[in-house]
């Protein structure tokens, strides 16, 4: 019982990685909002996350596991049903922070409680339970998603948390121990608080700079440099403290760094092409919302698979080997994915995001064993955080980059394209004659074109980011060392 509820909580928390992508057309249009400022629904929840996932160790050990279980299930699901009574983004975008600030406790808290009430022979088979249970979220999240915006409304997205986090809440009342208060360790507040001020500073900039059009604005630039400002205090700090949040050996072990870096390179792969994904599915190819979760769905079932799959070849097969292979099939899928056109077909798109999503699993788990194969026991809960923040930071600096280039080359792509739209021009003479540019109603259609045809050119501009972005990530690989005793239970880091 204490398995499933702490499993309740963490596909709670998963679910809401992913089940409000395939509700942002609809949240934009009903809040009145941007293509940008709507990315902000997804980027500000993951950056909340990343912020808090570290300073879990330090709240366990002040107020109890359980107590702070029950405290971020009450406060993730009040904040989520705050997200379902949004009346426009800022609101909606301040409630996804909070859910992210009550969320990110909730992975490390039942990761820690399943390890803990199985017996260490129990352990692996209790780990692998609990990894297929986090990946159920992913798989849920597009066709659930899709099926409540489409028979309900796009609020429901958040109110499904309510029974969920409702069951688990009971099951922890009435079944799990309390573990009770731990030695307070000193937590480096002053540290942590300079991280916060630069990733959010940064985050901030790179959200509003479409819309302030960069450096011309006066907001950037104070942005950007409390970014470079926070970032610049932090490693100071860092090296000069007695007890920094995070010890500056961690970081002269070169797998965990080498991993930490592609962690963060593929975090900004798995959402960025989940933020692009949605929309294209959408508003280009006109799908409904319940069919675009559906067609978003293999893409869960071939992470969860090669999961399973890889579990058992680690150890037996060098890691490297499966990231290489991992990483090839994210650069075989997307590739692919650029060269899309208007007719592209339901069953291509969900071959590649099988492919691309069983790629995305072959690099997960093989990815964190070599980050802390070789890391000191002594630095593996730190290690654990910090490789959390990459990942996390990565991925909602990757959304609001591709987002970014979305908006900002569909517009100099309709520009570039619109200069040869005019009457002389022999393909608009071939056009009918309802599309005659020398009619208002002609003009309007003509524009409505030539925008479509801009906006396919910068998705696909988008997914061939991405594809160099994994290439980049291949030569990496070879700075990785081959660890002389494999690790265990390591693993399952990467979930948090």
């Amino acid at each position: 019982m204490i398995t499933a509820c702490v499993m309740l909580a963490t596909i709670m928390q998963a679910l809401d990685t992913t089940i409000a992508n395939i509700a942002l057309p609809y949240m934009q249009g009903n809040l009145g909002a941007n293509q940008d400022q709507i990315n902000w629904v997804l980027t500000s929840y993951i950056v909340a996350a990343a912020i808090m996932t570290p300073v879990t160790g330090a709240l366990v050990s002040r107020i109890g596991r359980k107590n702070l279980f029950i405290v971020a299930v009450v406060g993730f699901v009040a904040a989520s049903v705050l997200c379902g009574l949004a009346q426009n983004v800022t609101e909606i975008v301040g409630f996804r922070l909070l859910q992210g600030v009550f969320g990110a406790p909730l992975v490390p808290l039942s990761q820690a409680t399943v390890i803990d009430i199985n017996p260490p022979e129990r352990r692996g088979q209790a780990m692998a339970i609990w990894g297929v249970g986090v990946m159920v979220g992913p798989i849920l999240g597009p066709v659930l998603g899709g099926w409540l915006t489409d028979h309900y409304s796009w609020r429901w997205v958040f109110y499904i948390n309510v029974p969920i986090g409702a069951l688990a809440l009971s099951g922890m009342l009435f079944f799990m121990p309390d573990s009770g208060r731990q030695d307070s360790k000193r937590f480096d507040w002053l540290g942590f608080g300079l991280l916060s001020l630069g990733v959010g500073a940064l985050q901030m900039m790179l959200d509003r700079g479409q819309d302030q059009d960069w450096f011309n604005s006066l907001e950037i630039i104070i942005e950007t440099v409390l970014a470079a400002l926070g970032f610049y205090m932090f490693v100071v700090h860092l090296l000069t403290a007695e007890a920094p949040f995070v010890r500056p050996r961690l970081f002269a072990d070169r797998n965990f760094v080498v991993a930490m870096v592609v962690m963060a390179i593929v975090g900004s792969l798995y959402y960025s092409i989940m933020a692009l994904a949605t929309p294209f599915l959408q508003t280009m190819l006109g799908y409904p919302v319940v069919t675009a979760g559906l067609v978003m769905g293999p893409r869960g079932i071939g992470t969860m698979a090669a999961m399973l799959v890889v579990g058992r070849l680690i150890g037996k097969v060098d890691t490297r080997i499966l990231l290489l292979l991992g990483l090839g099939m994210i650069i075989g899928s997307l590739w692919r994915m650029s060269g899309y056109s208007l007719g592209v077909s339901t069953t291509g798109f969900m071959i590649d995001g099988l492919v691309q999503g069983a790629g995305l699993g072959l690099v997960f788990v093989p990815l964190s064993t070599m980050a802390f194969s070789t890391l000191p026991r002594l630095y593996l809960d730190e290690g654990a955080g910090i490789y959390s923040v990459s990942r996390n930071l990565g991925s909602s600096i990757g959304i609001s980059i591709v987002t970014a280039l979305l908006t900002r080359n569909t517009q100099i792509n309709h520009q570039l394209l619109g200069e040869h739209v005019n009457a002389y021009s022999p393909a608009v003479q071939q056009l009918p004659q309802m599309m005659s540019p020398a009619t208002t109603t002609g003009r309007a259609m003509l524009d409505q074109m030539v925008n479509q045809q801009a906006s396919l050119i910068a998705y696909i501009d988008d997914f061939k980011l991405l594809m160099v972005l994994a290439i980049v990530a291949m030569p990496m690989l070879i700075l990785l060392r081959k660890p002389k005793v494999a690790a265990g239970p390591a693993v399952s880091v990467h979930m948090d």
